[in-house]
């Protein structure tokens, strides 16, 4: 089983991680294929291509066609954008689950699909702010995870870990660093033990779901950070379209409600089932961010298709 830390010539807040990973340990060049190159440390494989880092799909399965090597896991390395420019560190699972089919993805992926998210995130998030901080780049980046957005297309289990929002950041060598060291001591490169590992035996099996909220999902960052609790897909607010029914007036409930919501919610709960085999996934509503109509819509659908919802509390 081999982990795929995947980066782009293009972007350098992916090549820039890339180099100062090789920088750490022993690296041996590994196969080309199809555009790609990649370089050899244990059971990681560092894979570098020339295109936009949403625009390779499918190279868990393409490297094990090439290779016979069984995927594990992916891990992105790319840049962050944000309106505010500020500088931030983000990881995030990835997915477009609320397009519809003929929907061309703005950022890759394909209509309706949530990757398989990694069970890292969470442990891998608090690493990453103890690096952060030990590097002294906090507070002046924010460390936070994302909600689920973009693409590449993928099968095994995912996350992008991310430099933002500018290209002075993009190109700053101690963020560079922090990530690679994320990467090092994450998955255990070094001959430690890796970090995040799921394990459906441990004491807090329980999963969280994240639906609604922004794109950096205070409310469900606050149970997150607290540690111990597993986090899954996270869909924010805009990957929840929900049509109004009161033009039409009938009943606002789960069945009158359009948009692709519950398709989205659908697809991020399997998606989050299928990374956390023998997990207890909860939803978490972020409910401030909804309209009283939304919210008793979404709940009737999670019941539906009982899918437990949960507060803060019983997530511990």
């Amino acid at each position: 089983m081999v982990t795929l830390v995947v980066s782009t010539t293009t972007d350098p807040a992916s090549f820039g991680p890339a180099s100062a990973l090789t920088s750490l340990g022993n690296w041996t060049p590994g196969i080309s294929f199809q555009g790609v190159r990649s370089k050899v440390n244990g059971e990681v494989r560092l894979l570098e291509h020339d295109k936009g880092i949403v625009e390779e799909d499918d190279l868990d399965k393409r490297w094990e066609d090439v290779t016979g090597e069984v995927v594990d896991e992916i891990v992105f390395l790319s840049k962050h954008t944000a309106v505010t420019n500020r500088p931030a560190l983000t990881i995030h699972p990835i997915g477009v689950p609320h397009l519809k089919d003929g929907d061309v993805p703005p950022q890759g992926g394909k209509p309706g699909w949530a990757a398989v998210p990694s069970p890292r995130m969470t442990s891998w998030l608090i690493l990453l702010k103890k690096i952060a901080q030990s590097h002294n780049l906090v507070p002046e980046f924010e460390i936070t995870l994302e909600a689920t957005h973009h693409g590449p297309v993928t099968t095994k289990p995912t996350m992008f870990v991310e430099i933002g929002s500018t290209i002075d950041c993009w190109r700053r060598q101690d963020a560079a660093q922090v990530i690679a060291q994320l990467v090092w001591e994450g998955l255990g490169i070094g001959g430690g033990e890796a970090v995040g590992n799921w394990n459906s035996m441990a004491s807090n099996k329980k999963v969280l779901l994240g639906v609604g909220g922004g794109h950096y999902v205070p409310r469900h960052m606050d149970i997150i950070l607290k540690g111990g609790v597993w986090v899954g897909h996270l869909l924010s607010g805009y990957s929840l379209p929900m049509e109004d029914p009161a033009e039409s007036k009938g009943e606002k409930d789960s069945n009158n409600v359009g948009g692709t919501w519950k398709h989205a919610i659908k697809a991020a709960y399997d998606a989050t089932v299928e990374g956390f085999p023998g997990g207890e996934v909860i939803a978490h509503l972020d409910h401030k961010s909804f309209k009283g109509w939304q919210k008793k819509a979404i709940i009737e659908y999670l019941s539906e298709q009982n899918i437990k919802i949960g507060k803060p509390n019983d997530f511990y």
